[in-house]
């Protein structure tokens, strides 16, 4: 059974893109975007399979 490591990440703007190719570089699959705890940002939830 596969068990997972997860990560919340801050998504700045412009800068998404970036943000999220480099978590995708480590691993990390994106499973959902919501809007941050401030209501103004987004929040990215990741995770990856632990090794």
């Amino acid at each position: 059974m596969a068990t997972w490591e997860y990560a919340t990440v801050p998504l700045i703007s412009h800068a998404t893109k970036q943000i999220l190719d480099q978590w995708g570089e480590d691993g990390y699959e994106l499973v959902q975007v919501v809007t941050g705890p401030d209501s103004n940002g987004l929040v990215a939830y990741l995770k990856r399979e632990k090794a």
